[in-house]
């Protein structure tokens, strides 16, 4: 069917349809600039972009991402994607509040810098209060972010906060994140971000929660009673303080924990975790004082939980010309025993295999023995088969 002029050469049929459907046609486009470009088409069209209710800015300089939010009709708008080159800190915080107002679901938001300008002194981006937003991803080239110091972020499950720069005090965060900031708060990432020292969060409603890279946090306080699934992965690694960190989590009902960090397991306050059933550590059998002090503190944090069900082992270990290498196993343990499903893990041709190459590039030293014991304590039917199989070569 012709959809592009009447029979008697009038207005072309295509704009003719409802402006619901020609609204949907437009969201299809994926690109507002481009959406908007449709205003020449006809009179018709010269304002329907402004009523679209998602709005992507792909490669957009960022002086125009204001004129558009200013534009726009629609009374809800679901998401704001917005990926941009060189954004100033005064030409987001000045769009960033009419986004705020009008936002009832996701906005993501992306900056691009030149590595050279990450280390310049300039100001902050004033993050306004999203009071209606279900979704927040900012992921800002290390320009410096500065928390609203008031305001209730009704809505917002999801927060990621990544490649930022904290402006002020890093307590901040903690006041945030809170049950009466962010009452229902469900996940949350937080990966490189800098200026963050201390970060003390208490949540009713939190369910998931990833800590990344936050290499000079010395203190972290966790209360979240409904808490299932954490991960801390290389923090704490300040080496100026490499020994002073503090950690204090409080989660009953926590199932799955993956701890990678460098500190010891002295400073790590951990309440009684009844339901935990997986634990993730990593084990380096690598030479040298700093694997042996990491794999001791693994160890000591390993043997706190006599019944979690799975163990997910990250081994990092050199091949015989020196490469790092790394093997990741994940096995039911012991505590399965108990259960009355099947362990949760890797098939055991696949461990057995990961086995026989540990045995062949690390030989017999200490660490891999030390390894291997962790190993055969979780599947001694493993050992079992591999002392077969070194029985039967020799």
């Amino acid at each position: 069917m012709d959809l592009s002029y009447g029979d008697d050469g009038g207005e072309d049929r295509l704009s003719a349809l409802p402006d619901d459907l020609l609204i949907q046609i437009l969201v299809l486009v994926d690109d507002a600039a481009a959406a908007a470009r449709t205003s020449i088409l006809a009179s018709r069209w010269r304002r329907l972009w402004a009523l679209l209710p998602e709005l992507r800015f792909a490669s957009i300089e960022h002086h125009r991402i204001g004129a558009a939010l200013a534009a726009h009709e629609a009374p809800d708008l679901s998401l704001l994607f917005a990926h941009t080159k060189d954004s100033s800190p005064e030409s987001l915080s000045a769009w960033l509040p009419i986004a705020a107002r009008g936002l009832s679901g996701a906005i993501y938001l992306e900056v691009v810098r030149r590595e050279a300008d990450t280390e310049e002194e300039i100001g902050a981006v004033d993050l306004p209060c999203f009071g209606k937003a279900t979704t927040i991803m900012l992921k800002l080239g290390f320009l410096p972010l500065a928390l609203p110091p008031s305001g209730v972020f009704a809505r917002l499950g999801d927060l990621q906060l990544v490649d930022i720069q904290l402006h002020g005090q890093s307590s901040g965060l903690g006041d945030l994140l809170s049950s009466q900031r962010c009452p229902s708060l469900r996940c949350l990432l937080v990966r490189d971000v800098r200026g963050l020292d201390s970060f003390n969060i208490h949540s009713d409603s939190l369910l998931r929660m990833e800590l990344w890279g936050l290499q000079h946090l010395n203190q972290l306080t966790v209360m979240a009673p409904a808490l299932e699934w954490l991960k801390v992965i290389n923090c704490f690694t300040d080496p100026l303080n490499p020994d002073l960190s503090v950690t204090n989590i409080s989660a009953p009902q926590l199932m799955t924990l993956k701890w990678k960090n460098v500190n010891d397991p002295s400073s790590i306050q951990l309440n009684k975790m009844m339901r935990l059933k997986t634990l993730g550590i990593e084990l380096f059998i690598l030479e040298g004082e700093e694997a042996f002090e990491h794999n001791h503190y693994c160890m000591t944090l390993l043997r706190r939980f006599e019944r979690i069900h799975t163990l997910d082992l990250m081994i990092y270990y050199l091949q015989e010309k020196g490469m790092r290498s790394t093997d990741h196993f994940s096995m039911g343990t012991g505590g399965c025993r108990e259960s009355r499903h099947p362990p949760v893990g890797e098939p055991l041709q696949v461990v057995t295999n990961k086995m026989r190459l540990l045995n062949r590039e690390c030989g017999q030293n200490e660490e891999t023995i030390a390894v291997k014991k962790i190993v055969w304590s979780v599947m001694p039917g493993l050992q079992k088969q591999l002392e077969n199989e070194s029985s039967y070569d020799a």
